[in-house]
């Protein structure tokens, strides 16, 4: 990946990152949580969603730390109150789970335009936007504190498991920069078969 695909990425993931945290905040609401929508925060404005080192900073350095092989980026969290939500045990977990769909959503679409119109101009502007959109479906669903991931797991432990929760929670930012720089690995077959299921 050259600088002006890193540009171009760039363009791409962020927004597909911004509404991935738009869905969390949409969820909320619907579940009975109005924080993010009393914060602004439940609109695409861009401006309500970066985060300077998420949004910019960190994919600049994953970029060069990776030789342009690996590029994420994440938009500010959107914030809600897990105790306004109608479900305690189950509405975070939804909530979580929103923004992944929401990237599925946007996946599903662009792939389907890349097998409609194979012979287009755009087919690779539509590739790239279903890959960067797989790629945040399935980073975040990785059950490794912040992400996505870790909420829905922590919906399905049994309350004997508590321990698990406090080493995740404990550890978060170490294990997800191991995961991120040497078991990103792991999840490449999951991420080709989700391409290879939306485009074929």
């Amino acid at each position: 990946m050259n600088p002006l695909q890193l540009v171009f990425y760039f363009l791409i993931i962020v927004p597909s990152a911004i509404i991935h945290e738009y869905a969390h905040g949409w969820m909320a609401d619907r579940l009975g949580d109005p924080t993010a929508r009393y914060a602004g925060r439940l609109t695409l404005d861009p401006r309500a969603h970066i985060d300077l080192w998420g949004t910019i900073l960190m994919p600049v350095l994953l970029f060069f730390l990776s030789n342009g092989s690996f590029l994420f980026a994440y938009a500010k969290p959107v914030p809600y109150n897990p105790y306004n939500l109608k479900n305690h045990k189950w509405g975070p977990a939804m909530v979580a789970l929103a923004g992944p769909l929401a990237n599925l959503l946007l996946a599903t679409v662009f792939a389907f335009l890349v097998r409609v119109f194979p012979a287009s101009s755009l087919v690779e502007f539509f590739y790239i936007i279903t890959y960067a959109n797989v790629l945040l479906l399935v980073f975040n669903l990785v059950p490794i504190p912040p992400l996505d991931g870790s909420k829905i797991l922590y919906a399905v432990l049994p309350d004997s498991a508590s321990g698990v929760r406090d080493f995740l929670e404990r550890y978060s930012f170490v294990l997800l920069m191991v995961f991120v720089f040497f078991l990103f690995d792991f999840i490449a077959p999951v991420i080709g078969w989700v391409m290879k299921l939306l485009i074929g």
